[in-house]
């Protein structure tokens, strides 16, 4: 399965990318053997239309034309649920064995993703009730997706 990341908003060259991209090289090395391919990062402009919920259905548009058809969305979103690394690695392991060819994590813009793109996620996820920087959203994702495949493999990566 591919895993391609999709971020509303650009992320400048500096430590934050580098640590970034330090997670998806090892994503990329360790998810290969359990059928797990990380693709690239998508990063789009944030939309300039003057209205919130303008932005979001802008933005919510390009999530959709990344997607590839039968392929998973998961979204970053406040509203999503809280889960363990463990629980993320078995949803990216069960969406792999169900024979989904693609997933595409989004990371929404300052407004968020829209409903209609909520409603239409495989999984809504949170990273915790705070609300953090873009950086370091794109850092802990990275990390997670590194992590799920090092919990898949049996890695002592993770230690519990």
């Amino acid at each position: 399965m591919r895993i391609t990341v999709f971020a509303v908003g650009r992320m400048k060259s500096g430590p934050e990318r580098e640590l970034a991209h330090r997670y998806l090289d090892r994503l990329k090395k360790t998810g290969a053997p359990l059928g797990l391919e990380f693709t690239s990062v998508i990063e789009i402009t944030e939309s300039r239309a003057s209205q919130a919920e303008l932005r979001k259905q802008e933005e919510s548009v390009k999530v959709l034309d990344a997607m590839e058809q039968g392929g998973v969305l998961v979204l970053l979103d406040e509203r999503g649920k809280t889960m363990p690394s463990e629980a993320f690695a078995a949803s990216i392991a069960r969406f792999r064995d169900d024979g989904k060819r693609h997933l595409l994590l989004a990371i929404g813009g300052p407004d968020g993703h829209d409903a209609s793109l909520r409603e239409r996620a495989d999984l809504v996820l949170a990273l915790g009730a705070m609300t953090w920087p873009h950086q370091i959203v794109r850092i802990l994702v990275a990390e997670q997706l590194y992590r799920a495949t090092t919990i898949l493999a049996g890695h002592p990566y993770h230690r519990v």
